[in-house]
């Protein structure tokens, strides 16, 4: 990747010098040439879709924890590069909900399925949750995502590492019961 960056004051200045049609081709072209660009058109001109585009960047945080094939690989990196570039795509803050409650769920279920894992899991795993938690109440999402976010909590009853109490913790700061 190239070291020199360009300004989005000089790509403006750039892309004033266009015809109406050049500016089309250059559209066109980044459209053809980059599968984010593509995916980012088709949640804009054909939101019916959205639902689909979500699928897919939630079945990349399934398959981190549950593949079809062998172990989870459980790359944080790439389960929380899923939500950073589904938020580019879409601002939909259900959908973008959807995917945050997705992390926690599935870490919630892995360890469940095998036992105490490490330290680091555990963190990460709180992190997202305690992060799902805010986005939800700032956005104004209690009502819609409570149960789910319960069902998480209740769900990491009896895990190790001090893992159940943090879930509480974090569930009980958000949510007064």
């Amino acid at each position: 990747m190239a070291k020199t960056k360009i300004k989005v004051k000089e790509l403006r200045d750039y892309l004033k010098t266009l015809e109406n049609k050049e500016m089309i081709n250059e559209l066109v072209e980044l459209f053809k040439t980059f599968p984010d660009v593509k995916e980012y058109y088709l949640a804009k001109l054909k939101p019916e879709y959205l639902e689909e585009i979500l699928e897919d960047y939630r079945k990349v945080i399934v398959d981190e924890f549950f593949p079809a094939r062998g172990d989870g690989k459980l790359r944080y990196s790439v389960m929380k590069k899923a939500i950073s570039d589904f938020k580019k795509i879409s601002d939909d803050s259900v959908h973008i909900t959807e995917l945050m409650l997705t992390y926690v769920e599935q870490g919630v279920k892995f360890t469940n399925t095998y036992g105490d894992i490490d330290e680091r899991f555990y963190i990460n795993i709180e992190n997202m949750f305690n992060n799902t938690l805010d986005y939800i109440v700032k956005n104004n999402l209690e009502n819609q995502f409570r149960k789910r976010c319960k069902k998480a909590m209740d769900n990491s009853s009896g895990i190790g590492w001090g893992f159940a109490d943090s879930m509480m913790e974090i569930y009980y700061s958000y949510f007064n019961e």
